[in-house]
């Protein structure tokens, strides 16, 4: 159980702040977070420095380290001496920075210093406005707070995990007479039993392939199995033992089930003992069709253990994570063994502060990595952490039954976190040689197209449609990482007023919504209500471009000019590519502000960048209307009659068959249709009839 302490603006007396604050809202709930100042306990004792006594006609001005220690010690009375989270909120309401402490105003109290401190935490300090602590029972609880916490608020200054997808698992359904083996990902909602976690879709895709010619199991929804009359195409390329039409009883297929259970489970050298010996008994017998079908499956099963790299011998289940630290930037391996099996790494790159050493960045990147996953029944790190004990004790509470984090010194393990680590050192220097490589192109382009400037944020733009139908514009950015995807947009065309198929008022309309909305953010940063982009982090990428490509020729550049006149847009570099004669790459006229159209030579690295620029606004561009057009494809008449949701559709498509059907059918047949009353009958005879 947890309770919140929040301190009042300072403006407000102390007394009448206490009465504000509902008495059951003055306790304290904390977020776990790692206690990167390395500050004792014993901190409270000590002198805090100079008292700042500020002359009452000149306050501390906010925004300075003065004001955020004065802030931080009004609040440092009212912070809980137990364990916790604390919270440092910005004059506008952003989160800056959440912590966890052993006791919240041992941890406070390192803060009311008006010197000492590292750069990010005097910015940090100086940022701060108010403060939000929640207490906890125990330390474990708090760890646990703070790194939920970080996952949701994302604060500027912790350690950030920037990609946290769900990794991907296999699942043998257990709620169904005919197991189905099939990927998961998200929830354990379904009754059955779970193996991984893999790395990628693609380990999982591959090793679902080897089973299936393995163990011959189902991979077919429950509807598909209930609705079959006739073997599908998997059983008919030996993929499926067919029990939804009978090919194998339901006997022999949960021997099936129980083989691979067993094989992902670990005991894959017993059952590949037993098909051995099954094979050799057919071979005797003469049954060389049998004993060629377990061969294969036995072929498939080596399959599976030759893709996965290093097995270890002595390590059953273990997560290994390695942490590397280059120019500035980190990146941490994390490698998946199960059933003394590789499943499969991940390389992860947190964002934090260079200040930051990185014991300290793997102590908080793990708590949230775990803050949605099973851990293992090991951990092993190749950096000793702080929070230790305490995170081994929180996954062990949450896992209900002991999780040991471990810094290996010698054996095997110690082997499989010094090959993380070589991973993550040649991961971390392919990405700096690929940016690398990116600077120099994208100085390249400038120099293409006579830009005196840095290019740090490119934004493509490309139109897709058929004949006006589906149109959508699309935005692709590309920086010094590459391609940006995480700040790719579709704009779906809304005006009717643009005539089907006329790319220059589609163009118009996703250039002034993309830069209306670019200008109003801007305006409001300029005036105080958002966050100041002078403190975000040194690597932040840019919300605006330095230079605007259009696909597109002289008509496409002159409406895009047109836009930013009309905006005001200033500071931002315009160019468009045509496609050549008869469409031929390398053979593109450029249209540039202040040039006659001009091309770039045939072998230009320059030119290369840009059609691979152009290449992939339109890969996306046409993805997305592909994907909108399928979803017309079957989207029903049913869908657009108001209160008929999922179950009253089904039940009219099961007693009508077709949605054509429905629109024929009479209002008395309607009526009588389960789930559906006079009124909803009435309602949708009259808009097919209405239509008609």
């Amino acid at each position: 159980m947890s309770r919140v302490v929040s301190r009042p603006p300072q403006s407000m007396p102390a007394s009448e702040a206490d009465a504000a604050v509902p008495s059951e809202e003055k306790s304290v709930d904390a977020p776990n977070f790692s206690d990167e100042e390395g500050e004792s306990d014993d901190d409270l004792g000590q002198d805090l420095g100079p008292v700042l006594v500020a002359d009452e006609a000149t306050p501390p001005e906010p925004g300075s380290i003065q004001h955020g220690v004065e802030v931080i010690r009004a609040n440092l009375k009212h912070a809980p001496l137990g364990p916790g989270v604390y919270r440092m909120i910005a004059t506008d309401g952003e989160v800056l920075y959440v912590g966890k402490a052993r006791s919240i105003r041992r941890r406070i109290a390192s803060y009311a210093r008006e010197a000492g401190h590292s750069n990010r935490i005097a910015r940090m300090i100086a940022l701060t406005a108010s403060m939000v602590f929640v207490s906890t029972e125990t330390e474990t609880e708090a760890l646990l707070l703070e790194a939920n916490y970080i996952k949701q608020m994302k604060p500027r200054f912790n350690v950030l995990l920037r990609d946290d997808k769900s990794f991907p698992y296999i699942v043998l359904t257990g709620d169904h007479v005919s197991p189905q083996l099939t990927k998961h990902r998200g929830a354990r909602n379904r009754k059955g039993d779970y193996f991984g976690p893999f790395a990628s879709v693609q380990a999982v895709n591959r090793t679902l392939n080897a089973l299936q010619r393995a163990f011959l199991l189902r991979s077919c929804t429950d509807s598909f199995y209930e609705n079959r009359t006739r073997p599908c195409l998997l059983w008919q390329i030996k993929r499926c033992s067919g029990p939804c039409t009978g090919e194998i009883n339901h006997e022999d297929y949960a021997a099936l089930v129980g083989e691979a259970r067993d094989f992902l489970s670990g005991k894959s050298r017993t059952v590949r003992e037993r098909l051995a010996q099954d094979m050799n008994a057919a071979a005797e017998a003469l049954e060389f069709e049998t004993a060629a079908r377990l061969r294969d499956r036995i072929a498939a099963l080596s399959t599976i253990q030759g893709t996965q790299g290093i097995n270890p011998r002595t390590v059953e289940e273990a997560d290994v994570f390695a942490i590397i630290e280059e120019a500035g930037q980190f990146a941490i391996e994390v490698f998946f063994f199960r059933t003394y099996q590789n499943w499969g790494n991940r390389t992860y790159y947190p964002r934090a502060d260079r200040s930051l050493t990185p014991g300290e960045v793997l102590d908080a990147f793990l708590a949230q990595f775990y803050a949605d996953k099973p851990a293992p029944r090991l951990v092993l790190l190749s950096h000793d952490i702080e929070n230790r004990d305490v995170l081994a004790e929180a996954l062990s509470a949450r896992a209900g039954r002991k999780v040991e984090v471990a810094i290996p010194q010698r054996g095997e393990r110690r082997e499989l976190v010094e090959h993380a680590t070589q991973n993550a050192s040649e991961t971390l220097g392919r990405k700096l040689a690929d940016t690398a490589a990116q600077e120099k192109l994208l100085a390249a382009l400038a120099e293409a197209f006579g830009f005196n400037r840095t290019l740090q944020r490119v934004e493509v733009y490309d139109n897709s449609h058929i004949m006006g139908t589906n149109a959508i514009g699309a935005m692709i950015v590309a920086g010094r990482a590459g391609f940006m995807k995480a700040h790719y947009r579709t704009f779906n065309i809304k005006s009717t007023d643009i005539t089907p198929g006329d790319d220059y008022g589609m163009m118009r309309e996703v250039l002034m919504r993309r830069f209306a909305r670019l200008k109003k953010e801007e305006t409001a940063t300029e005036t105080g209500e958002t966050e100041n982009t002078d403190t975000k982090p040194n690597d932040a990428f840019p919300s605006r471009p330095d230079l605007i490509l259009i696909d597109g020729g002289k008509g496409q550049f002159e409406e895009a000019r047109k836009v930013l006149t009309e905006l005001g847009i200033e500071g931002v570099e315009l160019a468009s590519i045509a496609k050549g004669p008869d469409r031929n790459a390398g053979r593109e006229t450029f249209f540039v502000e202040g040039r006659e159209p001009f091309k770039l030579p045939p072998r230009d690295p320059a030119l290369y960048f840009v059609q691979r620029l152009r290449d992939e606004a339109h890969r996306f561009a046409i993805g997305t209307h592909r994907a909108r057009r399928k979803k017309d494809f079957v989207r029903s008449p049913l869908d657009e009659i108001s209160g008929i949701g999922p179950a009253r559709k089904r039940a009219l498509l099961q007693a009508f068959g077709t949605a054509k059907a429905v629109a024929r059918a009479a209002l008395s047949d309607l009526e009588k249709v389960p789930g559906v009353n006079a009124a909803t009958a009435k309602l949708i005879y009259d808009f097919f009839h209405d239509k008609a």
